[in-house]
Protein backbone atom coordinates (compact mmCIF):
# COMPACT_ATOMS: atom_id res chain seq x y z
CA UNK A 1 0.00 0.00 0.00
CA UNK A 2 3.00 2.90 0.67
CA UNK A 3 4.51 4.13 -1.81
CA UNK A 4 7.71 6.27 -1.46
CA UNK A 5 7.99 8.41 -4.10
CA UNK A 6 7.81 11.91 -3.59
CA UNK A 7 6.21 14.07 -6.61
CA UNK A 8 3.06 14.99 -7.95
CA UNK A 9 3.47 11.96 -10.81
CA UNK A 10 4.00 9.41 -8.08
CA UNK A 11 0.97 11.06 -6.66
CA UNK A 12 -0.94 11.22 -10.10
CA UNK A 13 0.41 7.60 -10.30
CA UNK A 14 -2.10 6.53 -7.40
CA UNK A 15 -4.92 8.14 -8.29
CA UNK A 16 -5.00 6.34 -11.39
CA UNK A 17 -4.23 3.26 -9.98
CA UNK A 18 -6.95 3.41 -7.07
CA UNK A 19 -9.30 4.80 -10.03
CA UNK A 20 -11.17 7.65 -7.59
CA UNK A 21 -10.32 9.34 -4.40
CA UNK A 22 -13.92 10.09 -2.25
CA UNK A 23 -14.35 13.52 -1.24
CA UNK A 24 -16.00 14.02 2.60
CA UNK A 25 -17.39 17.00 4.21
CA UNK A 26 -16.23 15.10 7.54
CA UNK A 27 -13.15 16.33 9.14
CA UNK A 28 -12.90 14.73 12.78
CA UNK A 29 -9.39 13.84 11.46
CA UNK A 30 -8.57 14.66 8.22
CA UNK A 31 -10.61 15.12 5.04
CA UNK A 32 -11.45 11.68 3.43
CA UNK A 33 -9.21 12.30 0.09
CA UNK A 34 -5.96 13.79 2.01
CA UNK A 35 -6.39 10.91 4.69
CA UNK A 36 -6.24 7.89 1.77
CA UNK A 37 -3.82 10.01 0.04
CA UNK A 38 -1.34 9.82 3.39
CA UNK A 39 -2.11 6.25 3.75
CA UNK A 40 -0.64 5.73 0.41
CA UNK A 41 2.01 8.18 0.07
CA UNK A 42 4.01 8.76 2.93
CA UNK A 43 5.30 12.29 0.98
CA UNK A 44 2.36 13.71 0.56
CA UNK A 45 1.23 17.07 1.07
CA UNK A 46 -2.02 19.04 -0.27
CA UNK A 47 -0.60 21.53 -2.11
CA UNK A 48 0.20 19.01 -4.70
CA UNK A 49 -3.65 17.61 -5.25
CA UNK A 50 -4.17 21.18 -5.57
CA UNK A 51 -1.77 21.62 -8.38
CA UNK A 52 -2.72 18.65 -10.12
CA UNK A 53 -6.42 20.18 -10.02
CA UNK A 54 -5.82 23.92 -10.77
CA UNK A 55 -2.55 23.81 -12.78
CA UNK A 56 -1.76 20.79 -14.51
CA UNK A 57 -5.61 19.28 -14.96
CA UNK A 58 -4.27 16.11 -14.59
CA UNK A 59 -7.38 15.09 -12.37
CA UNK A 60 -10.82 17.01 -12.22
CA UNK A 61 -13.52 16.37 -9.22
CA UNK A 62 -17.25 14.84 -10.77
CA UNK A 63 -19.26 11.85 -8.83
CA UNK A 64 -18.18 8.37 -8.85
CA UNK A 65 -20.18 6.40 -6.05
CA UNK A 66 -19.89 9.47 -4.03
CA UNK A 67 -17.99 12.92 -4.78
CA UNK A 68 -14.23 12.06 -5.54
CA UNK A 69 -11.21 13.06 -7.20
CA UNK A 70 -10.64 11.30 -10.35
CA UNK A 71 -8.05 11.31 -13.07
CA UNK A 72 -8.11 13.25 -16.27
CA UNK A 73 -7.06 10.38 -18.40
CA UNK A 74 -10.81 8.85 -17.38
CA UNK A 75 -12.76 11.89 -17.86
CA UNK A 76 -14.68 10.32 -20.87
CA UNK A 77 -16.26 7.99 -18.55
CA UNK A 78 -17.73 10.32 -16.51
CA UNK A 79 -20.01 11.54 -19.70
CA UNK A 80 -22.02 8.35 -19.40
CA UNK A 81 -23.59 9.77 -15.78
CA UNK A 82 -24.05 13.23 -17.33
CA UNK A 83 -26.04 12.41 -19.82
CA UNK A 84 -27.91 10.46 -17.57
CA UNK A 85 -28.31 12.93 -15.19
CA UNK A 86 -29.50 15.59 -17.58
CA UNK A 87 -32.11 13.31 -18.68
CA UNK A 88 -32.95 12.93 -15.23
CA UNK A 89 -33.63 16.42 -14.42
CA UNK A 90 -34.54 17.81 -17.93
CA UNK A 91 -38.12 19.49 -16.53
CA UNK A 92 -36.26 20.81 -13.53
CA UNK A 93 -33.88 22.40 -15.55
CA UNK A 94 -36.56 23.79 -18.27
CA UNK A 95 -38.43 25.35 -15.05
CA UNK A 96 -35.19 26.90 -13.61
CA UNK A 97 -33.87 28.17 -16.89
CA UNK A 98 -34.05 32.09 -15.88
CA UNK A 99 -31.73 30.99 -12.58
CA UNK A 100 -29.38 28.70 -15.06
CA UNK A 101 -28.99 31.52 -17.78
CA UNK A 102 -27.79 34.17 -15.13
CA UNK A 103 -25.12 31.81 -13.18
CA UNK A 104 -24.44 30.39 -16.97
CA UNK A 105 -23.71 35.00 -17.85
CA UNK A 106 -22.10 35.29 -14.81
CA UNK A 107 -19.33 33.00 -14.94
CA UNK A 108 -19.29 33.72 -18.63
CA UNK A 109 -18.03 37.18 -18.14
CA UNK A 110 -16.58 36.88 -14.74
CA UNK A 111 -14.66 33.78 -14.82
CA UNK A 112 -14.53 31.12 -12.12
CA UNK A 113 -17.18 31.59 -8.81
CA UNK A 114 -18.47 30.15 -5.68
CA UNK A 115 -21.85 29.53 -4.52
CA UNK A 116 -21.44 32.50 -2.17
CA UNK A 117 -20.89 34.68 -4.72
CA UNK A 118 -24.31 34.90 -6.00
CA UNK A 119 -27.06 36.72 -3.43
CA UNK A 120 -29.58 34.72 -2.09
CA UNK A 121 -32.68 35.47 -3.62
CA UNK A 122 -35.04 34.50 -0.94
CA UNK A 123 -36.52 32.01 -4.02
CA UNK A 124 -37.31 29.03 -2.45
CA UNK A 125 -37.23 26.10 -4.88
CA UNK A 126 -38.63 21.83 -4.08
CA UNK A 127 -36.87 18.92 -5.25
CA UNK A 128 -33.15 20.15 -4.78
CA UNK A 129 -31.95 20.07 -0.83
CA UNK A 130 -34.04 23.37 -0.20
CA UNK A 131 -30.60 24.98 -1.67
CA UNK A 132 -30.49 29.12 -3.17
CA UNK A 133 -31.20 28.88 -6.20
CA UNK A 134 -27.83 29.83 -7.31
CA UNK A 135 -26.24 26.94 -5.24
CA UNK A 136 -29.03 24.71 -7.35
CA UNK A 137 -28.64 26.17 -10.79
CA UNK A 138 -24.31 25.39 -10.08
CA UNK A 139 -24.61 22.05 -9.12
CA UNK A 140 -26.91 21.02 -11.58
CA UNK A 141 -24.53 22.71 -14.46
CA UNK A 142 -21.52 20.91 -12.77
CA UNK A 143 -23.60 17.44 -12.86
CA UNK A 144 -24.78 18.30 -16.31
CA UNK A 145 -21.18 18.77 -17.26
CA UNK A 146 -21.63 22.12 -18.24
CA UNK A 147 -19.29 23.33 -15.65
CA UNK A 148 -16.25 21.61 -13.95
CA UNK A 149 -14.60 22.94 -10.56
CA UNK A 150 -11.66 24.80 -11.24
CA UNK A 151 -10.79 24.97 -7.69
CA UNK A 152 -11.40 25.05 -4.42
CA UNK A 153 -10.85 27.79 -1.71
CA UNK A 154 -10.85 26.09 1.48
CA UNK A 155 -13.60 23.45 0.44
CA UNK A 156 -15.70 26.03 -1.29
CA UNK A 157 -15.79 25.12 -5.01
CA UNK A 158 -15.21 27.54 -7.62
CA UNK A 159 -16.92 26.44 -10.66
CA UNK A 160 -16.13 27.85 -14.11
CA UNK A 161 -16.53 26.71 -17.92
CA UNK A 162 -16.01 22.96 -19.14
CA UNK A 163 -14.51 24.53 -21.62
CA UNK A 164 -12.31 26.53 -19.98
CA UNK A 165 -10.56 23.92 -18.04
CA UNK A 166 -10.97 20.45 -19.98
CA UNK A 167 -7.42 20.01 -21.48
CA UNK A 168 -7.65 19.71 -25.53
CA UNK A 169 -6.27 16.03 -25.74
CA UNK A 170 -8.90 14.66 -23.48
CA UNK A 171 -11.54 12.21 -25.29
CA UNK A 172 -15.44 13.39 -25.08
CA UNK A 173 -17.19 10.61 -26.66
CA UNK A 174 -20.11 9.38 -23.99
CA UNK A 175 -19.24 5.87 -23.66
CA UNK A 176 -22.37 2.89 -24.16
CA UNK A 177 -23.06 0.89 -21.25
CA UNK A 178 -21.27 -1.96 -22.22
CA UNK A 179 -17.92 0.64 -22.72
CA UNK A 180 -18.86 2.08 -18.84
CA UNK A 181 -19.55 -1.65 -17.53
CA UNK A 182 -16.18 -2.21 -19.13
CA UNK A 183 -13.96 0.38 -17.45
CA UNK A 184 -15.80 0.03 -14.22
CA UNK A 185 -14.64 -3.76 -14.19
CA UNK A 186 -10.83 -3.33 -15.00
CA UNK A 187 -10.49 -0.07 -12.94
CA UNK A 188 -11.53 -2.54 -9.83
CA UNK A 189 -9.18 -4.98 -10.71
CA UNK A 190 -6.30 -2.68 -11.84
CA UNK A 191 -6.80 -1.19 -8.10
CA UNK A 192 -7.76 -4.22 -5.92
CA UNK A 193 -6.57 -7.19 -8.23
CA UNK A 194 -9.58 -8.56 -8.78
CA UNK A 195 -13.65 -8.09 -8.60
CA UNK A 196 -16.80 -9.51 -8.57
CA UNK A 197 -19.42 -8.07 -11.34
CA UNK A 198 -21.42 -7.13 -8.19
CA UNK A 199 -18.63 -4.94 -7.09
CA UNK A 200 -17.39 -3.43 -10.49
CA UNK A 201 -21.59 -2.49 -10.57
CA UNK A 202 -21.41 -0.56 -6.67
CA UNK A 203 -24.21 1.53 -6.55
CA UNK A 204 -24.44 1.74 -10.31
CA UNK A 205 -27.26 0.69 -12.61
CA UNK A 206 -25.74 -1.30 -15.22
CA UNK A 207 -28.27 -4.19 -16.67
CA UNK A 208 -27.30 -7.71 -15.80
CA UNK A 209 -27.06 -8.49 -19.35
CA UNK A 210 -24.61 -5.96 -19.87
CA UNK A 211 -22.34 -6.98 -17.61
CA UNK A 212 -22.21 -10.49 -18.36
CA UNK A 213 -22.05 -9.86 -22.43
CA UNK A 214 -18.46 -7.89 -21.14
CA UNK A 215 -17.21 -9.95 -18.72
CA UNK A 216 -17.68 -13.14 -20.72
CA UNK A 217 -16.37 -11.41 -24.08
CA UNK A 218 -13.41 -10.44 -21.80
CA UNK A 219 -12.86 -14.36 -20.84
CA UNK A 220 -12.69 -15.45 -24.43
CA UNK A 221 -11.00 -12.91 -25.47
CA UNK A 222 -8.37 -13.93 -22.07
CA UNK A 223 -8.40 -10.30 -20.83
CA UNK A 224 -10.08 -11.49 -17.58
CA UNK A 225 -9.95 -14.95 -16.00
CA UNK A 226 -12.22 -16.50 -13.36
CA UNK A 227 -11.07 -16.62 -10.13
CA UNK A 228 -12.57 -18.99 -7.11
CA UNK A 229 -11.73 -17.21 -3.42
CA UNK A 230 -12.49 -19.37 -0.63
CA UNK A 231 -16.29 -21.02 -0.20
CA UNK A 232 -17.35 -17.49 -1.73
CA UNK A 233 -20.39 -18.06 -4.01
CA UNK A 234 -19.33 -15.33 -6.24
CA UNK A 235 -17.11 -15.44 -8.94
CA UNK A 236 -14.44 -12.98 -9.24
CA UNK A 237 -12.22 -11.91 -12.13
CA UNK A 238 -8.52 -11.07 -12.72
CA UNK A 239 -5.56 -10.56 -14.59
CA UNK A 240 -2.55 -13.44 -15.48
CA UNK A 241 -0.54 -9.67 -14.14
CA UNK A 242 -2.56 -8.76 -11.42
CA UNK A 243 -2.58 -12.58 -9.88
CA UNK A 244 1.01 -12.57 -9.77
CA UNK A 245 1.01 -9.62 -8.02
CA UNK A 246 -1.07 -11.16 -5.53
CA UNK A 247 0.81 -14.03 -5.11
CA UNK A 248 3.39 -12.03 -3.25
CA UNK A 249 3.44 -11.50 0.21
CA UNK A 250 2.08 -8.44 2.22
CA UNK A 251 4.52 -7.01 4.72
CA UNK A 252 3.88 -8.21 7.40
CA UNK A 253 5.14 -4.91 9.24
CA UNK A 254 3.11 -2.23 7.32
CA UNK A 255 0.54 -0.85 9.73
CA UNK A 256 -2.37 1.53 8.68
CA UNK A 257 -4.71 3.61 10.17
CA UNK A 258 -7.53 3.56 7.64
CA UNK A 259 -10.07 6.61 6.76
CA UNK A 260 -13.68 5.72 7.11
CA UNK A 261 -13.83 6.07 3.15
CA UNK A 262 -11.00 4.38 1.85
CA UNK A 263 -11.19 2.49 -1.46
CA UNK A 264 -10.11 -0.73 0.63
CA UNK A 265 -13.26 -0.67 2.93
CA UNK A 266 -15.83 1.24 1.38
CA UNK A 267 -18.00 -1.62 -0.16
CA UNK A 268 -18.70 -3.12 3.27
CA UNK A 269 -20.01 -6.56 1.58
CA UNK A 270 -16.84 -6.69 -0.06
CA UNK A 271 -14.78 -6.27 3.15
CA UNK A 272 -17.14 -8.71 5.18
CA UNK A 273 -16.47 -11.63 2.47
CA UNK A 274 -12.55 -11.09 1.87
CA UNK A 275 -11.17 -9.96 5.10
CA UNK A 276 -14.39 -11.27 7.10
CA UNK A 277 -14.32 -7.82 8.34
CA UNK A 278 -17.12 -5.99 9.90
CA UNK A 279 -17.10 -2.29 9.68
CA UNK A 280 -19.91 0.57 10.64
CA UNK A 281 -19.11 4.39 10.63
CA UNK A 282 -20.27 4.85 13.94
CA UNK A 283 -20.68 8.87 13.80
CA UNK A 284 -23.96 7.68 11.73
CA UNK A 285 -25.48 5.61 14.99
CA UNK A 286 -26.88 6.92 17.89
CA UNK A 287 -24.12 7.51 20.59
CA UNK A 288 -25.63 4.65 23.28
CA UNK A 289 -25.28 1.84 20.12
CA UNK A 290 -21.46 2.68 19.36
CA UNK A 291 -19.19 0.17 20.24
CA UNK A 292 -15.99 1.98 18.76
CA UNK A 293 -16.11 5.76 19.36
CA UNK A 294 -17.61 8.04 17.25
CA UNK A 295 -15.12 8.41 14.47
CA UNK A 296 -13.74 4.51 14.34
CA UNK A 297 -11.04 4.15 11.91
CA UNK A 298 -9.77 0.54 11.38
CA UNK A 299 -5.77 -0.05 12.43
CA UNK A 300 -4.77 -2.89 9.59
CA UNK A 301 -1.30 -4.74 10.08
CA UNK A 302 -0.13 -6.35 6.92
CA UNK A 303 -2.90 -8.07 5.68
CA UNK A 304 -5.41 -8.32 8.85
CA UNK A 305 -7.55 -5.77 10.76
CA UNK A 306 -5.70 -5.81 13.87
CA UNK A 307 -8.34 -3.38 15.24
CA UNK A 308 -10.00 0.11 16.14
CA UNK A 309 -9.31 3.87 16.56
CA UNK A 310 -10.97 6.23 17.55
CA UNK A 311 -9.50 9.69 17.12
CA UNK A 312 -10.21 13.47 16.96
CA UNK A 313 -7.59 16.12 15.52
CA UNK A 314 -8.49 19.37 17.31
CA UNK A 315 -7.24 21.67 15.62
CA UNK A 316 -7.25 24.75 17.54
CA UNK A 317 -5.10 23.51 20.48
CA UNK A 318 -3.26 21.22 18.10
CA UNK A 319 -3.85 18.45 19.82
CA UNK A 320 -4.26 14.86 18.77
CA UNK A 321 -6.73 13.47 21.06
CA UNK A 322 -7.35 9.09 21.33
CA UNK A 323 -10.80 8.94 22.53
CA UNK A 324 -10.34 4.87 22.11
CA UNK A 325 -7.90 2.19 21.12
CA UNK A 326 -8.75 -1.20 20.98
CA UNK A 327 -6.23 -3.86 19.73
CA UNK A 328 -6.57 -7.62 18.92
CA UNK A 329 -3.65 -9.49 20.80
CA UNK A 330 -0.25 -7.75 19.40
CA UNK A 331 3.19 -8.31 20.51
CA UNK A 332 5.19 -5.21 21.78
CA UNK A 333 6.77 -4.54 18.63
CA UNK A 334 3.41 -4.55 16.67
CA UNK A 335 1.91 -2.29 19.41
CA UNK A 336 4.45 0.07 18.80
CA UNK A 337 4.37 0.30 15.21
CA UNK A 338 0.83 1.16 15.68
CA UNK A 339 1.47 3.85 18.04
CA UNK A 340 3.97 4.89 15.34
CA UNK A 341 1.50 5.64 12.93
CA UNK A 342 -0.92 7.28 15.33
CA UNK A 343 1.99 9.60 15.56
CA UNK A 344 2.26 9.64 12.42
CA UNK A 345 -1.27 10.36 11.45
CA UNK A 346 -1.11 13.12 14.57
CA UNK A 347 1.86 15.31 12.79
CA UNK A 348 -0.23 14.60 9.45
CA UNK A 349 -3.04 16.45 10.65
CA UNK A 350 -0.39 19.25 12.24
CA UNK A 351 -1.30 18.30 15.92
CA UNK A 352 0.33 16.20 18.89
CA UNK A 353 -0.35 13.28 20.60
CA UNK A 354 0.73 12.43 23.84
CA UNK A 355 1.16 8.48 24.11
CA UNK A 356 2.44 8.33 27.53
CA UNK A 357 -0.64 10.25 29.22
CA UNK A 358 -2.98 8.37 26.91
CA UNK A 359 -1.96 5.09 27.35
CA UNK A 360 0.65 4.60 30.11
CA UNK A 361 0.17 0.87 30.53
CA UNK A 362 0.84 -0.09 26.67
CA UNK A 363 4.27 1.76 26.66
CA UNK A 364 7.23 -0.65 27.56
Amino acid sequence: MPNYGKTKKHLLNIIEKLGYVQIDTISVVERAHNHILWTRFSSYNKNMLHQLLENDRKIYEYWFHAAAFLSMRDYRYSLYTKEHFRSRYREWIKKNRKIIKNVMDRIKAEGALKSKDFEHTGVKLTGWWNWKPAKAALECLFMSGVLMVSKREGFQKAYDLTERILPPDIGTTVPNEEEMFEHLLMSRINSFGFSSESEAKYLRKIHKSVSEKIINRLVEEKKILPVKIGSLKEIYYSTEAKLKQLNKKVKAESVHILSPFDNLIIQRKSLRNIFNFEYVLECYLPAAKRKNGYFNMPVLIGDKFAGMLDAKADRNEKKFIVRSLKLDKLTIRDKEKVYNKINGLAEFTQCKWDSNKAFPSFIS
